[in-house]
């Protein structure tokens, strides 16, 4: 009896000090602007060699798409793209590759309507869901399939991705107004959608089956995943009780909190990398919106290991680190 009492608590002792090992991350924060006289700018992806895809408004209250690299600003325009008024009118781009050919839609001069476009090496490619009435190009992955959204003919919105030259609808069985919003080099993408209480229900889909991406921390509105790198790791926003937007980071089965150190009541990863850094918007304390750029590291001497290497999507398992470093969607 002593000797089970004996073997018992050595192996508590061993889970005790399992649990206790358990690497936290930490991010360390940036702020981020496409130049110095830019009144805003939004950070939307980020490819493996940190280049940023979003959009930035500048002086005179224009805004352009951007493609920033270091300290390197390329300023984008589209000839029949608005260029005021936001998410989702004017230029921006939402996704960007390993070549750096960035994906991005906005409302056309011309027809009114969603127009997506592929940016590359200084040539737009039209991405127009044949048919539709309107369609937004959001994320890109290495082999140039595009993601985003399209309006039918009926106005009803619908997902999509392009391969090559045929575009396949999403659905999410139950839900509506679904979003692609971004594809790896798997083919696996992040797709969000409405649910019938009206909160918002997220996946990753690999063309064939979804499976749920649900922040436990959630309140009823629900999850937003928003990115996926080529590991499986995911981010977004959840909404909590007082529906503040808080980030997260989906990685090793675990969800964990991304929350800028200036944010007042939003912070919105958009994009991760396969390094695990990390892009998006936060809102301050004078409700402006900002960009941000936040780097991840486990703790010392632990490895960061990728979602898919644990094979643990759906533990549910969470881990907080909320330490300070030096427009739904």
């Amino acid at each position: 009896m002593k000797k089970s009492i004996l073997g018992t608590l050595i192996v508590l002792m061993f889970v005790a000090v399992g649990i206790a090992a358990a690497p936290p991350l930490t991010f360390t924060f940036s702020d981020v602007h496409a130049n110095r006289t830019a009144m805003e700018t939004d950070t939307f992806a980020v490819n493996n060699a940190g280049t940023i895809a979003g959009d930035f408004v500048d002086a005179k209250g224009v805004q352009h798409g951007m493609i920033l690299a270091g300290k390197k600003l390329t300023t984008v325009n589209h000839p029949n793209c608005t260029t005021s008024g936001g998410y989702p009118a004017a230029i921006a781009f939402y996704g960007i590759n390993s070549a750096g050919a960035a994906a991005g839609f906005c409302t056309s001069t011309k027809t009114s309507l969603f127009t997506g476009f592929v940016y590359s090496a200084g040539k737009f490619t039209a991405i127009n869901f044949p048919k539709s009435n309107g369609t937004q190009a959001i994320g890109i992955n290495d082999a140039g399939d595009v993601v985003g959204a399209y309006l039918d003919s009926a106005s009803v919105q619908h997902g999509f991705v392009k391969k090559g030259s045929k575009y396949t609808s999403i659905d999410v069985t139950g839900d509506t107004t679904p979003y692609a919003w971004a594809i790896n080099n798997s083919g696996q993408m992040v797709v969000f959608a409405i649910n019938s209480a009206g909160g918002y229900d997220s996946f990753v889909y690999n063309g064939k089956t979804f499976k749920k991406i649900a922040d436990p921390n959630a309140s009823t509105t629900g999850t937003i995943a928003r990115s996926l790198n080529n590991k499986g790791d995911v981010v977004g926003a959840y909404f909590n009780s007082a529906s503040d937007e808080i980030g997260f980071l989906f990685h090793g089965g675990k969800y964990f909190d991304v929350i800028d150190p200036k944010a007042s009541t939003q912070t919105k990863p958009d994009g991760v990398n396969d390094t695990l850094e990390m892009v998006g918007r936060y809102l301050n304390s004078a409700s402006a919106t900002l960009g941000f750029k936040a780097t991840t590291k486990a703790a010392a001497g632990d490895k960061v290991v990728s979602t898919t290497d644990t094979g643990a999507q759906d533990s549910g398992e969470r881990s907080l680190d909320r330490r300070q470093a030096s427009s739904t969607p």
